[in-house]
């Protein structure tokens, strides 16, 4: 019996009370790829960060080879074992790749003394650190001649045909891929983790990378292949593991697991049958928004109407480009070709005030990084984008603005002590009320809702959400862009992007394992 080269038992893994994950399995055979599927929040990223020793788990056991996985500290004996290709490149852009396939790296050590005052170490490390220099010397100095030849070595060992004096930010996606998978084998490591790896690649490149994959596997490699892409799946994995809801659900031969009932797996039996039903659209309501022909480096040809009271999401995985669209009618992104109109107004590209004064409210995807000022007041915050409504010639009243925001926090439901609480102090769930709060305040034509229940608690949420219904009540056209299922049921129609097109559009009354198919590009080429 072949033994596994990673298995994984049991593996829990709690921050604070929430669990990441409750019961995470994994079993890996040698020179397989071995895929890991599962919704938003199904548990991936968290058994992840296990299996390459990031964190350590509360429960369970990671095993390479039948042995135990090596100590949390020893990462040197880790980078051994595994090594992760994540979607956002960990190479420094402006080395060369010779450079970044031997820097000289500094990890933390995993310890209470890294919180101790820093002094001096041996080598000028600080204490708690110590540093792995992998560079070629000459003496006490670097052999630039011996790096680009053993860099050189290492590419043509594994078949990368990359430039090693090329600038790392100048190569294309596919061949920085290729470049930290050779710095990860130069390790030892024969174990491959492959976060969405085909997220920015055409067509193209996706079949070049799964060439290289396939001859690789021949040299002995092995591939965990995470993916939203489930007809990749079929194409380049022979087993795949689905989690759902922070648990292992099944483990099976790609050839066994039948498309549908892969999408079923993901989905789960007790709620692929929930049925959303809403009231019929006025189809003879004037269009408040009308996109013609958009088109960036993020999606091609996108044509969208909504109507005035109408709910319209747009959904699809990581890459698809929903995002971006949306996003493009706020002023945070800009397309390269292609109209907008608002009540038949051109609406214009790259200018957020601009498509705020134009009748475009936004909750951003971010609502640390976008979303909220720290260091002001709750009402700061949500009043922000109407103090010209608040006051004449630059002068606002701070009564009439606290009674505004008094207000807003009364209509959202903040729970709050008052609107002059630092919006810091607030929960995840009642901060993005704050955020809504400041995009319902210049009452919108266009509300655009971007991963509106994000990280906030199931009371939260389902008051946010509410805020839809009340919006459309209101005759307000919304755009609501997400990865939760039940933020979409509240939309009359959803439409599915896949790599930058929008591929199919399902009508209020959809089925779970129907949008996710389309999602998943199951039933399209």
């Amino acid at each position: 019996m072949t033994t596994a080269l990673v298995e994984a038992h049991g593996i829990v893994k709690r921050y604070g009370p929430t669990t990441a994950l409750a019961d995470g399995r994994l079993t890996v055979l040698p020179g397989e790829s071995h895929a890991l599927v599962g919704r938003n929040g199904a548990g991936k990223s968290t058994l992840v960060t296990v299996l390459t020793g990031l964190q350590a788990p509360d429960e369970g056991e990671v095993r390479f080879d039948g042995e135990p996985a090596p100590a949390l500290a020893d990462r040197d004996a880790w980078r051994r074992k595994v090594a992760c290709v994540y979607q956002k490149p960990t190479l420094v852009p402006e080395l060369t790749v010779a450079e970044n396939l031997f820097i000289a790296e500094i990890h933390a050590a995993r310890s209470t003394r890294v919180n101790r005052k820093v002094g001096r170490g041996s080598g000028g490390c600080p204490p708690g650190k110590r540093s792995i220099n992998r560079q070629p010397l000459k003496g006490r100095f670097i052999s630039w001649r011996r790096l680009r030849e053993e860099a050189a070595e290492l590419l043509d060992t594994w078949d990368v045909r990359v430039d090693p004096e090329a600038r790392t930010a100048d190569l294309k996606v596919e061949d920085r891929q290729m470049v930290e998978i050779a710095r990860a084998l130069s390790f030892g490591a024969r174990f491959i983790v492959l976060d969405e790896p085909t997220a920015q690649l055409d067509n193209r490149e996706i079949e070049r990378l799964f060439t290289r994959m396939r001859a690789l596997q021949e040299n002995g490699v092995t591939f965990l292949f995470i993916s939203h892409h489930l007809q990749e799946v079929y194409e380049v994995c022979q087993t795949v593991t689905v989690l759902r809801d922070a648990r292992w659900i099944v483990t099976a031969p790609v050839a066994d697991m039948p498309r549908a009932s892969l999408v079923e797996a993901m989905a789960g039996e007790t709620i692929a049958e929930q049925a959303v039903q809403l009231g019929d659209v006025d189809r003879a309501a004037p269009v408040v928004l009308e996109a013609r022909g958009l088109t960036s480096d993020a999606y091609q040809d996108v044509d969208l109407t909504v109507r005035r009271g109408e709910v319209v999401g747009l959904a699809g995985i990581s890459g698809s480009g929903k995002i971006e669209l949306a996003e493009s009618f706020t002023g945070l992104h800009t397309p390269t070709s292609g109209t907008a109109r608002l009540d038949g107004e051109r609406l214009p590209f790259g200018d957020v005030r601009t498509s705020l004064e134009a009748g475009v409210g936004c909750v951003p995807r971010d609502r640390h990084g976008q979303g909220l000022v720290f260091g002001m007041t709750i009402g700061d915050n949500a009043t922000m984008t109407v103090l010209d409504r608040l006051g004449r010639f630059g002068f606002v009243g701070s009564d009439r603005k606290r009674g505004f925001a008094t207000e807003l926090i009364e209509r959202l439901d903040i729970h709050t002590e008052g609107p002059d609480q630092p919006v810091s102090d607030l929960s995840g769930g009642n901060a993005q009320k704050v955020v809504m709060a400041r995009a319902l305040a210049s009452d919108p034509r266009l509300l655009v809702l971007i991963n509106p229940t994000a990280g906030v608690d199931v009371k939260s949420k389902e008051s946010l959400l509410a805020r839809v219904d009340t919006a459309r009540e209101d005759g307000t056209a919304v755009l609501v862009v997400s990865d939760e299922l039940d933020d979409l049921r509240r939309c009359d129609r959803v439409l599915v992007l896949f790599h930058g097109r929008v591929v199919a559009e399902h009508p209020a009354g959809w089925r779970d394992h129907e949008l996710i198919a389309s999602i998943e590009g199951v039933d399209h080429g």
